[in-house]
């Protein structure tokens, strides 16, 4: 008989399991409250409101980028010099892509197992060297 598992190892075996019979836990959903309190959705991650989040973080990602080109366009040298309202509206459009960016991250890696953590769990060695077990000659 082993050792008994901690809250922790079983949470994090639930979780395994879940993700792997394609149940996932919450999802973080790429939009807030109305007072800024983060959404989550649980899902199999197949349903109508996975997909919309899907979609809008296409879009979010999507601005950001056009938002980026821009502002580098306005940063290259002979560029128009923008007044101090332009900057300012520039910056605070960065700002909003770059959280929209970050929680699409916190979300996406949310929702993919850590490798190291499934290699534990399923009885294999997390960090092996391509030596290991050679001899040398």
């Amino acid at each position: 008989m082993g050792m008994p598992r901690s809250d922790a190892d079983r949470l994090r075996r639930r979780e395994l399991h879940e993700a792997a019979s394609g149940m996932a836990g919450p999802r973080l959903l790429p939009w807030t409250t109305e007072d800024g309190r983060p959404c989550y959705l649980s899902t199999d991650g197949k349903g109508y409101i996975s997909t919309l989040a899907d979609g809008i973080e296409t879009v979010q990602l999507g601005m950001g980028q056009e938002l980026l080109e821009y502002a580098r366009g306005t940063l290259t040298p002979g560029a128009k010099a923008q007044s101090a309202i332009e900057y300012r509206w520039l910056a605070c459009r960065l700002t909003e892509a770059l959280s929209d960016a970050l929680r699409v991250a916190e979300s996406r890696g949310e929702r993919i197992p850590a490798p190291q953590e499934e290699a534990a769990d399923e009885g294999e060695p997390a960090n092996v060297s391509p030596l290991d077990g050679q001899e040398e000659g």
